[in-house]
């Protein structure tokens, strides 16, 4: 395994020279700061909210690559103060789906920081995030010596077709997007990497009903205190050392851990579904989205009678999404 770390790394840095600095503001960065990692594509529509919402979280600066946007993304993100920003016309599919671009830049830049590692559909949930801000996790997470806080993926979806409920600059995706499926999860354990592997959600039950297992993974670690001899294994899925991946207790009790809210399914998603098939720079020649694609063709409705509306994090906790362990 340190082997393949080493390997990672050093694919990380030759990838480096696809990107291209356009504003770099690093040298703002303090010790202790909390930063957010993120590759993005044609999603200027989220970026208000999608920062806004980090940075009253406690982010204190964000590292963004733009792979190719065609919407003025850019230009956006140039006239934010604490954007330090990379473009890149490279394949996100050669860059294992954009892993090597962000492992470069936590080596170099974040190296001692608590990171956040998100899409910009992307919203962290963790216990208390109502009253304590993300400092006080990470605070809380320094004095147990935990270097890695896992959050289960949850697919977020509206009541009616998609194209329905239009979603404006600025506005929280979830005021559209509020329910969610509270079961039907399935959890096993990857051996060699030691993190578990979640998967269900309405993905599996609408995408892919007939073949439950290729449906995408729901475990992640998007918050880890970065060392530049870590790496991102496969997205936020995995990492290495495995033991950042030792997230859940082995012994019947509970860790804390969060919950990323997965604003994906809003009325846009047609279009970036289409786009990305032509593109075919997503896993398996983009078979996820020619499923979502072949399924929105004919009903484009994701609630049933068993979804759930989202109130706040102690609901998800209630249903055993995520947990408070022993984080008082």
């Amino acid at each position: 395994m340190r082997l393949a770390r080493k390997r990672l790394r050093l694919r990380a840095q030759r990838k480096s020279f696809e990107l291209r600095r356009v504003v770099d503001r690093t040298s703002q960065i303090r010790d202790g700061d909390i930063l957010l990692f993120s590759t993005q594509r044609n999603e200027k529509v989220r970026l208000p909210y999608f920062l806004e919402y980090y940075r009253e979280m406690g982010v204190t600066h964000f590292f963004i690559v733009d792979n190719d946007s065609t919407d003025g993304t850019a230009d956006y993100l140039v006239d934010q103060p604490d954007v330090s920003l990379w473009q890149t016309r490279g394949s996100y599919k050669r860059a294992r789906f954009g892993v090597d671009w962000l492992n470069y830049l936590q080596g170099k830049y974040a190296d001692g920081h608590w990171c956040v590692v998100v899409d910009p559909d992307e919203f962290l949930l963790y216990p208390f995030c109502d009253t304590r801000p993300l400092r006080a996790l990470t605070d809380w997470l320094d004095s147990c010596s935990i270097r890695a806080f896992s959050a289960m993926l949850l697919d977020m979806y509206p009541k009616g077709r998609l194209e329905e409920q239009p979603y404006l600059p600025g506005q929280n995706p979830i005021d559209i997007a509020c329910w969610f499926d509270s079961g039907n999860y399935t959890i096993s354990r990857n051996h060699l990497y030691g993190n578990l592997w979640i998967q269900g959600g309405p993905r599996s039950r609408v995408f892919f009903p007939e073949e439950p297992e290729r449906a995408p993974a729901l475990n992640k670690v998007p918050l880890v205190k970065w060392d530049k001899r870590y790496t991102y294994v496969n997205s936020t899925h995995m990492l290495l050392p495995r033991g950042l991946n030792l997230v859940y207790d082995e012994w019947g009790g509970e860790k804390a851990s969060g919950v990323l809210l997965h604003a994906k399914f809003i009325d846009t998603f047609a279009d970036k579904a289409t786009e990305e098939i032509k593109r075919q720079q997503h896993y398996a020649e983009s078979y996820e989205y020619r499923a979502y694609a072949d399924h929105l063709s004919e009903d484009s409705q994701l609630w049933c009678k068993w979804s759930e509306k989202y109130i706040n994090w102690r609901q998800l906790e209630i249903l055993g999404l995520m947990s408070k362990g022993n984080w008082a």
